[in-house]
């Protein structure tokens, strides 16, 4: 079965800079090179919203509200999946989730709290 489980959120200052681990399990090396992993956001009150995506290959997408403050990486050998917020602003307060998808199958993790304070 496959989990995605995410780390590294709590309570930060405004201006702070965090990096957000999604790690992969219950699949193979090979398999989570076949997806694409996400990273959206949902802040109270709001809908969730996509921040980027990134294949196995190193393309990324951002949507255009996230451009500039936000980067995606992935470590495959890890089969870990990152997000890196600089610059934080309590307009970032949001559960951060990651996603991995392919044609076939979609997955999701449970998300991780971030709250910035200011």
């Amino acid at each position: 079965q496959v989990q995605l489980v995410e780390s590294g959120g709590g309570l930060v200052q405004a201006g702070d800079s965090l990096s957000l681990p999604c790690e992969a399990s219950g699949l193979t090396f090979e398999t989570y090179l076949t997806y694409v992993m996400g990273w959206y956001r949902q802040a109270p009150g709001k809908e969730r919203e996509l921040i980027a995506t990134m294949g196995s290959g190193g393309g990324t997408y951002y949507s255009p509200p996230m451009k500039g403050r936000f980067t995606i990486s992935r470590d495959n050998r890890k089969m870990t999946a990152y997000l890196q917020i600089d610059s934080l602003k309590p307009e970032d307060t949001a559960v951060y989730t990651c996603r991995a998808q392919d044609g076939e199958h979609d997955y999701w993790g449970q998300g991780t709290q971030v709250t910035v304070s200011s």
